[in-house]
């Protein structure tokens, strides 16, 4: 256990920060698994709204460091290229 004032609180943003970062994720999963079942389906209008939505939360996941930047773009382009594949 923490026992200075500043690692106590170092320890609560930690716990905020890591539930906030899991709520994302598992979303972001989610909506990638609702994207690739729709694109399986043969449901085109539907899935490109689905990848709009799963490219959005790949960027904001991104941009705060929750994926890699580069893994987000890859998870997108494999997305949209299964998209016109269909």
């Amino acid at each position: 256990m923490p026992i200075k004032k500043a690692s106590i609180k170092h320890a609560r943003q930690t716990i905020k920060r890591t539930a906030a970062n899991r709520q994302l994720k598992n979303e972001l999963q989610a909506e990638l698994k609702k994207a690739r079942k729709l694109i399986v389906g043969g449901k085109k209008d539907e899935a490109k709204t689905q990848i709009l939505k799963v490219a959005k939360l790949l960027d904001k996941g991104a941009r705060k460091n929750i994926i890699s930047k580069n893994t987000a773009a890859r998870k997108k382009s494999r997305l949209a290229r299964a998209l016109n594949k269909k």
